[in-house]
């Protein structure tokens, strides 16, 4: 992660998103610091949180499409998953 966060900085920094969508607790972790918790903080907004994004580039973490997979209720994880998507899209 931290050999690669150069070209992941300088990246967002060109792209300049209105959105970064964050997915799983590795991606979290590595753009968002060690203490980051997805599971406390899934799906709130997170704005100027990244290194190289633009001022006003709205963040939010949610978990991996493949927890879902994994969940004992698959249901509710789908469910909370496209609850969290429904927010990104909200704000577009």
């Amino acid at each position: 992660m931290a050999a690669c966060r150069p070209w992941l900085v300088a990246e967002i920094e060109r792209v300049d998103p209105r959105v970064l969508v964050v997915l799983g607790a590795t991606a979290a972790k590595a753009l968002l610091g060690p203490s980051f918790r997805v599971t406390r903080h899934r799906g709130e907004w997170l704005d100027d949180a990244v290194d190289g994004a633009g001022p006003g580039t709205r963040v939010i973490a949610t978990v991996h499409p493949s927890s879902v997979l994994r969940a004992t209720d698959r249901d509710a994880a789908y469910g909370a998953f496209v609850a969290d998507l429904r927010t990104v899209a909200d704000a577009l």
